[in-house]
């Protein structure tokens, strides 16, 4: 699968939006882009190594063609497409120092072995980390089973002291385990709620687990009287009228009348003819006037009445007499439920009593009334036949506790094992949920532990099998540097560089890339990458070389990667990018007047000012570009073109700073080799105006930096002087070398002409 064309770039770096023109041929199987710093190389390979990597880019709308079809930045970790990548991205993962005091660098190559150590590095780091974190969660389960062990320890403890009995009994050794038994079980059988008590009830069963044991107590024998059934027995006496010949004194006096009919009696059971009073001859008409007074329905009525009053003096001397149990006798537990019957009892005798005293009253006034009637003034209160056999079964529960007094004890410190254990369950719940919950988490830290310490052991031991030979890389360095003060020598999982047998603390930006640059050439080598159907990106491979590195380095590249199914460089080292010029266009098929049939196709990076911010583009080559061998050429004829041909858009004089600058160094470079220092000082040495050299330096200086494209930090439309200012630099050239400046023009006039042509 290779790449036909960088479709699309949307917010990617420079290129704000760029879509492949139609016009630009497709890529081919050698691809040369050249570009200044800051036209968006690294932009695009950093993009090719996301597809190499098989992640999604950072950021951007991003669309390449490959193999004719559409593939976004998203699809990217599912593209298989086999391509390589060399970058700065790559020096920086293929060749690190691993930081320590005195200890020489050691050095890891290779993308397996740099990611290996680092994950080592990185798993080492995260061990003290889970390490850390472990110890952390042992601490705290520590506690929390301290925690937990002392509520245990001070619930069984409660358990114990309140329910220990002088019989024999487990709450007599009551601890932590007994109540974390009951506790659990508890749970499991989810019937706390069944357990807890109300006060009442726990006062009460307390009583029973220390009560003594007691004798049996005598049921009371009594039986309340019906009083609405007793009223009205003594109201029909009371309202029973004697019917008889009436002595009128006798009548209406009742006291009299008594005295005289117990005087009759009397008289009647001796049998007497004289006055027991007067002791005179009782005349025998006043004995049958008084008998006639108190005749048989009197006596009746007089017996009636004595026997209603001896009925209720019974029944209130029984009441009168009752004994019931003291409170003493009784259970504590009965004490309560013994004091609310014993005083509904003695309240409903109490009344009981004052209702018969007012009944008896009655049955005596009827005596003196007995030839009238009388009625109940009073209501008849109501009283409780029941308060007897209320008693009587707190009696009877009282002796089945005497019975069973020691089961019942057993059984109320059952229930107040559990209700303690109940109200305390929650707390428990917390804490044993707590103590879970750490012991996860403790066991899932020291899972971590570990599997970080089997997979550091086992990344060792991959570091080692997979060390590239120390020999073959000491070669190709000096192969390419062209000495051997460079040498690395195998340190534990990796390679210590030595610098003519000294450690190397310091490796040059120069010698860095050589070394990841070797490494990623010999990596083409890799079985798992077939170079033939392969993509390979070259990005700024000869960054920092001398030029004798940098030809060594070109070579190395030509050699490794001729047989590659597609290739990529991406430079804005113009000796380089010579040099793969040069190679491309001696490839076979390459002069063909099929442009698309050509294997090498030659491209540039363009970065403009679009009026809100920078835009790259690729473009076609410049012609110029490719017909001239040095750059020098190149940046001569667009300044030139920019001052003889009509003015442009404002945003196109964006590049021009950047150009002149570039154009002002090489040209004072070999004009004053001998000057040190910057352009200002090499300046000094031209004898040109110095009005117009100042507006130069300002021109270069103010919307140019070295090689790099920069924002402008002034007005852009100061850039609308740059005509002028060029104008002046073209004629600084011709006053300081005029020959050189004429000869130029010819090449100016000649590169004009080829160009038309093409």
């Amino acid at each position: 699968m290779l790449i036909n064309r960088i479709a699309q770039l949307r917010d990617c770096g420079v290129f704000r939006d760029f879509t492949w023109p139609r016009d630009l041929p497709n890529m081919g199987r050698f691809n040369l882009i050249y570009g200044w710093n800051g036209t968006g190389k690294t932009t695009i390979s950093r993009i090719l190594r996301n597809l190499e990597h098989q992640e999604t880019p950072a950021s951007g709308d991003i669309t390449l063609l490959l193999d004719n079809e559409a593939v976004g930045g998203s699809e990217f970790p599912e593209s298989s497409t086999p391509i390589r990548v060399f970058n700065r991205d790559f020096i920086g993962d293929s060749v690190f120092p691993v930081e320590a005091n005195d200890v020489p660098p050691i050095y890891k190559f290779g993308t397996e072995s740099v990611e290996r150590q680092e994950r080592v590095e990185k798993l080492k780091s995260d061990l003290l980390g889970a390490e850390f974190v472990l110890k952390e969660f042992q601490n705290k389960g520590r506690n929390a089973e301290n925690t937990l062990d002392r509520h245990c320890i001070d619930r069984g403890g409660d358990i114990r002291n309140s329910l220990r009995s002088t019989e024999k009994s487990k709450f007599n050794n009551y601890n932590k385990r007994n109540y974390r038994e009951r506790a659990e079980a508890m749970i499991v059988a989810d019937d706390r709620a069944g357990h807890q008590l109300d006060d009442r009830t726990r006062i009460t069963l307390l009583s029973q687990h220390a009560a003594n044991p007691k004798p049996k107590i005598s049921e009371i024998v009594f039986l309340m009287p019906s009083l609405v059934q007793l009223t009205r027995e003594v109201s029909n006496l009371l309202s029973t009228t004697v019917q008889s010949k009436l002595i009128d004194s006798l009548k209406e006096d009742s006291e009299l009348s008594e005295w005289v009919h117990k005087g009759l009696n009397i008289f009647r059971r001796r049998d007497e003819d004289h006055c027991l009073f007067c002791d005179q001859k009782m005349p025998s008409d006043r004995l049958d006037a008084l008998v006639k007074h108190f005749n048989d329905q009197y006596s009746l009525l007089m017996q009636q009445l004595d026997s209603k009053v001896r009925e209720i003096e019974v029944i209130y001397q029984g009441a009168e007499t009752l004994e019931i149990p003291r409170v003493v006798e009784f259970y504590e537990d009965l004490e309560a439920n013994y004091r609310e019957a014993a005083d509904a009892l003695m309240h409903n005798l109490d009344v009981m009593k004052k209702y018969l005293e007012s009944l008896m009253k009655l049955l005596d006034q009827k005596r003196t009334h007995a030839f009238e009637g009388l009625s109940i003034a009073t209501d008849v209160p109501a009283i409780s036949t029941e308060v007897v056999e209320r008693l009587n079964r707190v009696i009877r529960k009282h002796n089945d506790a005497c019975a069973t007094h020691q089961a019942r004890a057993r059984e109320a410190r059952a229930r107040l094992e559990a209700d303690s254990v109940a109200s305390g369950l929650t707390e428990y719940e917390r804490l044993t949920d707590k103590v879970r919950r750490i012991e996860m988490s403790t066991s899932t830290a020291s899972s971590e532990v570990e599997r970080i310490r089997r997979e550091i052991s086992k990344l060792e031991r991959e570091i080692v099998q997979y060390r590239r030979p120390a020999e073959e890389l000491n070669n190709d360095l000096h192969s390419y540097l062209g000495h051997n003060q460079l040498q690395m020598e195998i340190k534990d999982t990796g390679y210590a560089i030595t610098r003519n047998g000294i450690p190397a603390k310091a490796l040059s930006e120069g010698e860095t890339t050589a070394i990841a640059l070797l490494y990623f050439l010999k990596s083409l080598d890799d079985h798992r990458f077939d170079l033939s159907n392969g993509v390979v990106v070259l990005d700024d491979p000869v960054s920092s070389l001398d030029a004798n590195s940098l030809y060594q380095a070109f070579g190395l590249i030509q050699s490794r990667t001729a047989s590659a199914g597609q290739l990529l460089i991406l430079t804005h080292n113009f000796t380089l990018f010579r040099l793969v010029r040069n190679w491309f266009h001696h490839l076979k098929g390459q002069n063909r007047t099929d442009v698309l049939g050509r294997p090498a196709r030659f491209y540039m990076l363009d970065c403009a000012w679009d009026g809100s911010d920078r835009n790259s583009r690729i473009r076609a080559l410049d012609p110029m570009l490719e017909q001239h061998e040095s750059e020098y050429h190149y940046l001569f004829v667009r300044i030139h073109r920019a001052v003889t041909m009509p003015a442009s858009k404002l945003e196109e004089n964006y590049v021009l700073p950047n150009m002149a600058r570039r154009l002002l160094e090489s040209f004072l470079a070999f004009r004053h080799p001998d000057v040190d220092g910057g352009l200002w000082h090499k300046m000094n040495q031209v004898k040109f105006d110095q009005t117009r050299k100042t507006r130069i330096l300002r021109f270069v200086d103010t919307y140019s930096h070295a090689d790099a494209i920069q924002g402008p930090e002034h007005d852009l439309s100061l850039l609308s002087e740059s005509r002028a200012v060029l104008m002046d630099l073209l004629a600084l050239i011709k006053t300081e070398d005029e020959s050189h400046f004429k000869a130029m023009l010819k090449s100016v006039r000649a590169s004009v002409a080829v160009g038309s042509s093409v």
